[in-house]
């Protein structure tokens, strides 16, 4: 079917209707912009293109799409902006659960929950999408900036994600990802790869962040197994904003200072990231009971396997670190934490290259911290982990750039 261009400004049109008796007409009140872009999504069909005019467009209730093959589509992040800073009613900016989906040049700012939200998606693209808290990094900000979750296809591409108070670009549960050429910044978490399954994670820019990227595997969601990530070509600096997520949230327990964190996740291969200044560590890869939280899942596997670290560039980091065992470490050894921190802890029956391999140059520094012994003997020998990993394949998906 040949595609629907809809326009806003065409539905907010003077229209009239004769009334009851005779030629008499009345004109009946204009569409506000909000009006006729909820209007547009209800009555959407599969190939139509509801555009977004430039300028700041109030809306204050949460829009929704369940038609397939639809896209959005605005004039440029820092043109077409949709504004939720008086928001009364919806958890969400925008709630898409529709397959081949594609928004792109537009801004989602100052929502009360999370900006977008994709659910149970295939074929998703996100492109050139800004979301931001314009107020800086509050606890009060949403949760998710880009948040696609039990989707399969999702191409996240040239995006930015500015202040959310848990992750600025998160996909989660979901499989066959690629996170590529985007900005995250001001986040709790930049990049959060979780419980998903074959991402590639490169060429994007995470400062300024709690933690720069993460890819964690969590307990009691319907999908577990988080593995086949690939985080690569990243620059990965300066991620030293002090944690602002509500109490509660499990990246409340990250480390301000944090540059890459793998927790409980499988099958990662990390590679030609550039990391510096990372106050905490450059790199944390920790098992799930780092955390001292209950685990009542009989399912999940708390602990991280086949990590595959290699070719990466440090430069500083681990100066000010925002966790008590690497505090005691600096104390005591008066250096900086090195620029990969694992915490030693392994399942019944493996061995320390069954959780980590990696192949960096020689001044690269590791410490094993022994938590499952209360942190009593850290070991900076790297023997164990002298080992390589088969590589892993890249990401290919059906849908192109738009």
């Amino acid at each position: 079917m040949k595609n629907r261009i809809l326009q806003v400004f065409a539905i907010t049109s003077t229209m009239a209707v004769l009334i009851s008796c005779g030629s008499e007409e009345s004109a009946m009140p204009e569409l506000s912009f909000e009006e006729a872009l909820q209007e547009q999504l209800i009555q959407a069909q599969s190939g139509d293109v509801i555009s977004i005019p430039a300028g700041v467009h109030e809306i204050t209730r949460s829009l929704s799409l369940n038609v397939s093959g639809v896209t959005i589509a605005g004039e440029g992040m820092d043109a077409s902006i949709l504004s939720f800073k008086n928001q009364v009613q919806g958890a969400e900016g925008i709630l898409v659960s529709a397959n081949d989906f594609v928004i792109r040049d537009l801004a989602i700012e100052d929502t009360i929950g999370d900006a977008l939200k994709i659910n149970e998606s295939n074929n998703v693209q996100i492109l050139r999408v800004r979301t931001q808290w314009t107020g800086g990094p509050l606890s009060t900000n949403g949760a998710y900036g880009i948040y696609p979750v039990q989707s399969n296809n999702v191409l996240i591409d040239e995006a930015v994600a500015i202040g959310a108070s848990d992750a600025g670009i998160y996909v989660g549960q979901s499989s066959q990802i690629i996170v590529r050429n985007s900005r995250a910044e001001y986040n709790v978490a930049g990049i959060e790869i979780e419980n998903s399954t074959f991402a590639d994670v490169h060429d994007n820019v995470a400062t300024n962040n709690t933690g720069g990227i993460l890819v964690f595997d969590l307990p009691n969601l319907p999908v577990q197994g988080g593995r086949n990530t690939r985080v690569y070509a990243n620059q990965i600096f300066a991620n030293n904003t002090g944690n602002f997520a509500p109490e509660g949230n499990i990246v409340a327990g990250v480390p301000a200072g944090t540059g890459l964190m793998i927790m409980a996740n499988d099958n990662i291969e990390v590679f030609e990231n550039n990391f510096e200044n990372n106050d905490s560590a450059n790199i944390l890869i920790v098992s799930y009971l780092i955390n001292e939280l209950p685990i009542d899942d009989a399912n999940y596997d708390p602990f991280p396997e086949a990590i595959y670290i290699h070719n990466n560039q440090y430069q500083g980091g681990g100066e000010t670190p925002d966790s008590e065992p690497l505090a005691l470490l600096q104390a005591a050894t008066g250096q900086p934490i090195p620029d990969i921190v694992w915490d030693g802890m392994l399942a019944e029956g493996k061995m320390a290259s069954d959780a980590l391999c990696f192949a960096e140059a020689d001044d690269t520094s590791f410490v094993s911290l022994d938590a499952s012994n209360g942190f009593a003997q850290p070991s900076f020998d790297t023997t164990a982990h002298d080992c390589a990993l088969d590589r892993l394949s890249p990401i290919s998906m059906s849908t192109s750039s738009q």
